[in-house]
């Protein structure tokens, strides 16, 4: 019999992109809620209540209760994917960053309850996790974080300011930086999942173009425990990653000679490539993560911890 997939939130943005990833899929049956009737809380009862996966693609409040729905049902083997950030820092739920460390793909296989990763924290714990766990880092490293993502990571009402002229609230520059008091949601699943005791400072940026996402952080040398050289940091990443699918670590001869990074360049895709570039003799180095913020940062990573929670390789 095949699993029954409910997709609470299916006509949002992260949900759509889910339904797309999955369209030709024969080995799952997905359920699904007419549009007109996505906020009857029994009819989402009841789906919630027959399916084998739920994955939540829900406001932070709305994933609580679509958990408590689940509970309340009686449905104890349904398994939970929730790309909110409810859950992201619980202890009790499994984090859906399937590369984040050793036994990480099978600790989402086992798990009931996987919470996805924000696609800004996707980059930056890809980034900092490795200098962290090999004491390159210190965990009360004052760390910086820069981000630039596609609108469409802001949802329907972003998409609707950026691509309609007529909208009355339309966006008309082509890169505006915002969260500038410094509160973005996903820092704090950063710090926790990253290993960090420190609140980095994180800026945030939106360009125009639909989909992609670079994330840098910059780092000196002089400041880090025993990098000598930028080579010490790619090689910690790299034997980080060594053996996984969807992320890649750039090797130093092609690092050396990339002058333009463009954050579209993965849109469509579940990977992620992360660059270490630097400067010997100023010792200044710049970490970069490339991903599809729908992809790998939302949608992509959804369904990767999906196949993973069904058995799928």
């Amino acid at each position: 019999m095949k699993p029954r997939l409910f997709i609470d939130g299916e006509h949002g943005t992260t949900g759509l992109q889910i339904r797309e990833r999955l369209a030709s899929r024969s080995d799952i049956e997905v359920l699904s809620i007419p549009h007109a009737e996505r906020r009857d809380t029994e009819k989402r009862r009841d789906m919630l209540a027959g399916c084998d996966v739920a994955i939540l693609c829900l406001p932070d409040d709305a994933a609580r209760e679509a958990v408590s729905l689940i509970e309340a049902s009686g449905n104890e083997a349904c398994k939970i994917i929730d790309t909110s950030t409810a859950h992201r820092t619980s202890p009790d739920w499994v984090f859906g960053f399937a590369e984040l460390e050793k036994g990480q793909a099978e600790a989402v296989s086992a798990a009931r309850r996987v919470s996805n990763p924000g696609c800004y924290s996707t980059g930056a714990i890809a980034l900092l996790k490795p200098l962290i766990s090999t004491g390159l880092m210190a965990t009360d490293f004052p760390v910086t974080i820069n981000a630039v993502s596609g609108y469409t990571g802001g949802g329907k009402q972003l998409i609707a300011q950026m691509e309609d002229k007529n909208h009355e609230d339309h966006i008309a520059t082509s890169y505006h930086a915002y969260a500038l008091p410094l509160k973005h949601k996903h820092v704090p699943e950063i710090m926790v999942r990253a290993g960090l005791d420190r609140r980095p400072v994180f800026t945030p940026a939106v360009g125009r173009f639909a989909q992609g996402m670079l994330v840098n952080i910059p780092l000196h040398l002089d400041s880090l425990n025993g990098a000598g050289k930028p080579a010490d940091i790619h090689d910690a990443l790299a034997d980080h990653y060594t053996g996984c699918k969807h992320v890649t670590v750039a090797s130093r001869e092609e690092a050396s000679k990339t002058a333009h990074l463009r954050p579209e360049d993965f849109a469509g895709r579940n990977d992620m490539k992360l660059w270490v570039f630097g400067d010997p003799e100023t010792g200044h180095v710049n970490l970069v993560a490339q991903l599809d913020n729908l992809g790998k940062g939302a949608s992509g990573a959804a369904v990767q911890n999906l196949d993973l929670m069904l058995g799928n390789k």
